[in-house]
């Protein structure tokens, strides 16, 4: 399953030097096997976006029109370069929510108003978060804004001013806070059957009634997982349609 990593940052009102490291962010999420998720805007977003697809990469755009028309004409927002476009009809701040939780990590570059509502919501939610230091706007003031909040969601920040050297540190982060999900939500029950405990009817009921528990349990991890995994089916599809 891939990674599916946000980059959320400026629109506008960016330094020039910004949007060569957004750009190279793109390109490092790509050079990890990672998929890209924007608000389908311009800006520092859709720099990353042409540096990800420069490399190869698949790019998601979750976009706060109702449509095509409404995505490009209402909001004037780029199409080119993306794989996938989802449609959300939410509004700007809207769609941050979906895509928000869409990612398994989220980077910040740069970034103003929105920027700081999207950060807010992972922060809340307890996501793995990227910040590209020395790209100006909130990104340089996360640490600031932590102290402020001072309220633990379990979200984990990395700071980096080197795209590639930060994407490197998310993606070994995420992979060792997934094993530990996993390893929190699946403990497995090994029923206390031994010739001692087991000597009733009463005790082997019991001990049957364990191991159902853990069948049902593993059964429900192994269904999301298939959700997940037909999802990013589901968009690999999309994007190979779109590209023929």
């Amino acid at each position: 399953m891939k990674t599916m990593i946000g980059v959320m940052g400026s629109v506008s009102g960016f330094h020039p030097e910004a949007s060569e490291i957004a750009y190279q962010l793109g390109r490092a999420i790509a050079e990890h096997d990672c998929i890209i998720v924007t608000g389908a805007c311009p800006g520092l977003p859709y720099d990353a976006v042409r540096g990800a697809k420069d490399a190869g990469g698949m790019t998601v755009g979750v976009s706060p029109g109702h449509n095509f028309a409404e995505h490009t004409i209402k909001y004037t927002s780029p199409s080119e370069g993306f794989d996938v476009i989802i449609y959300t009809g939410s509004g700007l701040m809207g769609r941050e929510i979906t895509g928000v939780r869409s990612c398994d990590i989220v980077v910040l570059v740069g970034g103003r108003s929105g920027t700081l509502g999207e950060f807010a919501i992972a922060y809340d939610e307890g996501k793995l978060i990227g910040v590209v230091q020395g790209t100006g706007g909130i990104s340089d003031h996360i640490d600031t804004l932590v102290e402020v909040i001072d309220k633990e969601t379990g979200a984990q920040i990395i700071y980096d001013r080197d795209p590639f050297a930060l994407i490197t540190q998310l993606v070994e982060v995420n992979a060792a806070r997934r094993m530990a999900m996993r390893a929190h939500l699946h403990t497995p029950t090994v029923p206390d059957c031994t010739p001692e405990h087991c000597k009733t009817a009463r005790s082997l009921e019991t001990a049957i009634a364990d191991m159902e528990r853990e069948v049902m349990l593993l059964q429900s991890n192994i269904a999301e997982q298939r959700k997940r995994l037909e999802a990013m089916r589901d968009i690999a599809i999309l994007g190979v349609n779109d590209r023929g």
